[in-house]
């Protein structure tokens, strides 16, 4: 059924509004310092916000984007009072917080908050670091809407992280507009189900063209969140250096000086930068293919005092992990007791009449038959064989797959070129267009612009399977943009099978102790229709480190809730189990998670029989 909206836009009721009459505008987001026993507010509704030239609905918690960030002490103990006002059902999730369970923020911990209706949670906060909230229902559609917010915990040690001059907390954010409005999300069903759903318009802070001042010889911490529903970052600043300081969940066992830092969608860096020149400073994000301005930052002239230079030059060993290391010595070589596979299988169907089979992600490649493409191991996807064409050469069309008498090219299913011809049409997956509501200021700042394109990287293009090595395993952009859109958990299917017993997703029934010590293997497998990284969540039961990747010791450890686990990867962690209660773990690609990539496990109580 249509129907039309406030300003005239077609709509439906299959579809979340994008009605923007009577809301109110977006508010800035505030830091608010919070003592033990304090109680919050925090309500969650739709408001309008201003994206380049595009006036667009989205959802906030108290009226920004990103929400409130709740600054607290470790240690320290909270009452959050969560009202629901906004267009579905609702649960806060506290990322990365090992908290009482029956606050976690999950269907399985609570009963929804109904719009209109309200919950409370009490919030502990035992280990120092940069945590976020966001929703866990349809957390595709939330998040990509301005559901998040950070939590800063200060150390109780006020010597737990090197000296700085200052700091800035910033949620590093996507975000896809077309003709002026958030893209459509569905009410029933998840959409861009194989990768996720990649933005055309980056938002740091909540903001397309943040600018930030520095000066000359000051140290300034960032503490960074990806807030992301799929995009991975690669933040630089170019002409300042970087150290590399914390990760998740506190302090890193050893600082280390870094180019830039790769950060998954829900993973959080804890990053000290000292400026030591005036000018013009770029925070990036680097891909293999090309680089977008996240923010620009202004280091005037003017000389920080007191000089740090000594500090951010001495690379500090943290003692609390010369203990750590020692008893987890004997888990690194140990197998592991439970072994995770992360596969999928894509099922998009058969058209009628002949077939060839292609992969969406390099049209170039066609095969007679079912199979894999040699270049990304990803499923060959059937397609009409109507007519073949040579993609170099457009005039050339042949009944036969043949050669095109100019190139010598193969010729291709003229399905498929028209595919990936219309591929460069989508500004939101970086391809050098900006022409769906997002405003020319977006330009100076790279945000899927033509001129952005051009004046980085030129002539290296966006990164394909076929160059896995530099792309490290990771997709930076969308490729298949037009398969991407159609798919939904109906014809994408993304899994986590327990090797020992071939159960998948909700079928996996584990149980551990408080005290437990688990050592995962997540193997990120080749053989699987659609290979790609995954961001493996942990909620609450605990925390865990890293030990190994493709069996490679992990030589600086860091207490963590999410691991990046690469294209063809093997990594295993370490779960400290200290929680009990039902937990979940899974996929941070948002549409990943609503896809089915998630399940649940149980933890007892030490005393338990």
């Amino acid at each position: 059924m249509q129907k039309h909206d406030h300003n005239g836009h077609i709509t439906t009721e299959e579809h979340f509004s994008t009605d923007t009459a009577g809301l109110v505008e977006t508010v800035g987001s505030e830091v608010v310092d919070l003592a033990d026993g304090d109680v919050v507010e925090l309500r969650i509704a739709p408001v309008t916000k201003r994206i380049g030239d595009a006036t667009v609905r989205m959802l906030a918690y108290n009226g920004s984007i990103p929400g409130p960030t709740l600054r607290v002490r470790e240690g320290s103990e909270l009452v959050v009072n969560v009202a629901n006002e906004a267009d579905l059902d609702a649960t806060v999730h506290w990322h990365g917080l090992r908290l009482d369970n029956r606050y976690d923020g999950t269907h399985e911990t609570q009963a929804p908050i109904p719009v209109g209706g309200t919950f409370s949670y009490r919030i502990e906060f035992p280990d120092p670091g940069v945590y976020w909230y966001h929703p866990h229902i349809r957390e595709d559609y939330g998040q990509e809407m301005g559901l998040y917010g950070n939590i800063l915990v200060v150390p109780a040690d006020p010597d737990y992280w090197p000296p700085a001059h200052r700091d800035f907390l910033l949620t590093l954010d996507d975000i896809l507009i077309e003709d002026g409005k958030i893209a459509p999300f569905g009410r029933e069903e998840t959409t861009y189900a194989a990768m996720g759903r990649f933005g055309n318009v980056m938002l740091v802070g909540g903001e397309t063209d943040l600018s930030l001042n520095a000066r000359v010889g000051e140290v300034v911490r960032f503490y960074l969140t990806n807030t992301a529903n799929t995009r991975v970052f690669n933040v630089a600043v170019p002409g300042a250096r970087m150290k590399l300081v914390g990760g998740d969940s506190g302090r890193y066992e050893r600082e280390e000086f870094v180019e830039s830092a790769v950060l998954a969608p829900s993973e959080r860096l804890v990053i000290d930068v000292l400026f030591e020149e005036a000018g013009q400073r770029t925070l990036e994000h680097r891909t293999p293919g090309r680089t977008y301005a996240l923010a620009m930052i202004d280091v005037s002239a003017e000389q920080a005092r007191p000089s740090l230079a000594d500090q951010f030059d001495s690379l500090r060993q943290n003692s609390e992990w010369v203990a750590e290391r020692e008893r987890l010595a004997s888990y690194f070589d140990a197998p592991p007791d439970k072994t995770l596979a992360l596969v999928a299988e894509m099922d998009m169907g058969t058209p009628e009449g002949p077939v060839v089979y292609a992969c969406p992600m390099h049209p170039e490649v066609v095969s007679e038959e079912a199979g894999s493409c040699p270049k990304c191991g990803m499923k060959l996807l059937a397609t009409a064989a109507s007519g073949y064409v040579c993609p170099m050469h457009a005039e050339v069309v042949s009944d036969n797959a043949d050669h095109c008498p100019k190139c010598g090219m193969k010729l291709l299913p003229a399905a498929l070129v028209a595919q990936s011809s219309g591929h460069g049409e989508h500004a939101h997956h970086g391809h050098g267009h900006g022409d769906h509501g997002v405003g020319a200021g977006n330009a100076h700042h790279g945000h899927g612009t033509a001129e952005a394109a051009e004046s980085t990287h030129e002539g290296h293009g966006h990164h394909g399977h076929d160059n896995q090595g530099e792309a490290d395993g990771i997709e930076w952009e969308d490729d298949m943009v037009d398969v991407n859109r159609i798919t939904t958990p109906a014809n994408m299917h993304w899994s986590f099978v327990d090797r020992e017993t071939g159960a998948a997703n909700h079928a996996i029934n584990w149980r551990f102790r408080v005290g437990d010590q688990v050592k995962l293997r997540l193997v990120n497998e080749m053989d699987s229709d659609h290979p790609m990284h995954h961001p493996f969540h942990i909620h609450g039961a605990g925390r865990f480190v890293v030990l190994a990747r493709d069996a490679a010791r992990e030589e600086n450890l860091v207490w963590k809730d999410t691991v990046l686990v690469r294209t063809g990867e093997t990594v295993d962690i370490l779960l400290d189990v200290t929680n009990p209660g039902i937990w979940m773990a899974h996929c941070h690609i948002a549409e990943h998670h609503e896809s089915g990539m998630m399940f649940s496990f149980n933890v007892d109580p030490a005393d338990a029989d």
